[in-house]
């Protein structure tokens, strides 16, 4: 079953029959599914609709899922699932760079997409109650909310992708302490394994970029040597 029986998932795939045999797999598994034909129905559907999370092929005709990807990231932060036909770890990593949040080689289990997607709803941060009190990490001139989840930079609220925010948690959680690679990689739910372990590391970088003044040399997310990353907040 959905983990969450309300999720909305938009399928973007050029080739009809994966298309219609996705959106009845997961529309039996309890979610709520729309379906594109291509980046141009995608952006339709998007301006109107809101989605829990896309499903997006990377080999499309016209527009293809990578540039998709960069673009919408410019304003959503709906978390993104690429189907990649490429097994290559270049592919996968271009990928996360991009702004995805997971990718899954064709052809693949259906069964394995549901559990992907389930993976990504669970790190998706659920708005706090407002009772919580706020709880305040300074990084320089950025903050981050441990109590709502939110990194904000001055009045400006910084967008963070669901994996972003879910790292964002657990260093919080664990400030001043290194996490290992693979931890993160199991806090993450995710198969282990070195390419996941880069794919973390893909994340870390995008992360930097959102908090760290210069990201080449990190003040708050530091590398520390054989243990991991950690957050170091002032």
């Amino acid at each position: 079953m959905a983990m969450d029986p309300e999720a909305h998932i938009l399928i973007v795939d050029d080739d009809e029959r994966i298309r219609d045999l996705l959106q009845k797999f997961l529309i039996r598994h309890g979610f709520w599914v729309s379906a594109a034909r291509d980046a141009a129905h995608a952006r339709r559907l998007l301006a109107g609709l809101e989605f829990d999370l896309i499903v997006l092929d990377v080999m499309m005709p016209g527009e293809d899922g990578m540039s998709l990807t960069r673009s919408l990231r410019e304003t959503l932060q709906t978390p993104i699932l690429l189907l990649t036909a490429k097994g290559e770890t270049a592919d996968r990593i271009a990928g996360l760079e991009s702004g995805a949040d997971d990718y899954l080689a064709k052809p693949f289990e259906p069964k394995e997409l549901l559990l992907r997607i389930n993976a990504i709803l669970r790190r998706v941060p659920q708005d706090a109650p407002d009772a919580a009190l706020p709880k305040l990490l300074h990084l320089g001139p950025v903050r981050y909310d441990c109590g709502r989840g939110e990194l904000w930079r001055g009045d400006d609220l910084i967008r963070l992708t669901a994996t972003e925010a879910e790292l964002m948690k657990i260093f919080s959680a664990r400030a001043g302490e290194p996490v290992s690679r693979a931890d993160l990689v199991e806090e993450l739910g995710r198969d282990g394994g070195q390419a996941q372990e880069r794919a973390v590391d893909v994340q870390i970088t995008r992360l930097r970029r959102k908090i760290e003044n210069n990201p080449r040399q990190p003040r708050y997310l530091q590398t520390v040597r054989g243990a991991g990353y950690m957050l170091a907040p002032d």
